[in-house]
């Protein structure tokens, strides 16, 4: 049976990525190779996290049944789920739009290259993660102008090796790239002030909107 592991499916307005602010189905799925710092759904990566298996055809149904065009697959880590691959292709049968937020360190030549209707938002995991040795920069090649690279940033060592990073692959001419702070522990207008300093054309600052809305640490939104 081709099912996956979720943790959580809701409908709520991406809080981040191409469509902040547009309606989206979530599509939460458990474990994670990573273990960041900051994360904020440990919850859902735990050896012993509640998860409802469901099949392809059950999750497609769903997101259907929403009424809503754009499909967000998160977790944890997405391209863990052995049939994620048929999940994509389904969701893209049907017409829907389809973000993939991966954390970075799983290959996707494996997956690309992607349809029209899918996008990848790739995180860089940066030093505050304590997770930039996991990073495939191979990934980087995969990439295109409907994909994005988020680089979320905790202090001023993290924006300065975003830059390095931005440069050496030259990420602004192949994707989107935005900076994201890491919530209540580095203050948007210090981002803003780096990227006036460094001239980081074509960088754009992202907040976490839902965690603006509702409190930070609630679900399901």
């Amino acid at each position: 049976m081709c099912s996956l592991s979720v943790a959580e499916k809701f409908v709520s307005i991406n809080g981040e990525g191409r469509r902040a602010g547009e309606l989206a189905v979530f599509l939460r799925f458990c474990t994670c190779n990573l273990h960041c710092s900051y994360c904020d759904t440990r919850w859902a990566n735990s050896d012993d996290a509640i998860a409802e298996e469901m099949t392809v055809g059950q999750l497609t149904d769903y997101v259907i049944s929403t009424g809503v065009q754009n499909v967000t697959l998160t977790g944890g880590e997405p391209l863990l789920q052995k049939n994620i691959g048929n999940l994509i292709a389904a969701l893209n049968m049907h017409g829907l739009y389809v973000e993939i937020e991966t954390n970075g360190s799983v290959p996707l030549k494996t997956f690309a290259p992607f349809s029209e209707h899918t996008s990848v938002t790739m995180d860089y995991k940066l030093p505050g993660s304590e997770m930039e040795k996991y990073m495939c920069t191979e990934n980087f090649s995969y990439l295109t102008a409907k994909d994005t690279v988020k680089f979320v940033v905790s202090d001023l060592k993290d924006l300065k090796r975003a830059t390095e990073i931005i440069r050496k692959f030259d990420l602004t001419s192949r994707c989107c790239v935005y900076f994201s702070p890491v919530f209540g522990e580095i203050h948007p207008d210090t981002i803003v002030s780096f990227m006036k300093e460094h001239m980081l054309n074509q960088v754009r600052l992202q907040l976490q909107l839902h965690k603006y809305i509702w409190n930070p640490t609630r679900r399901g939104v």
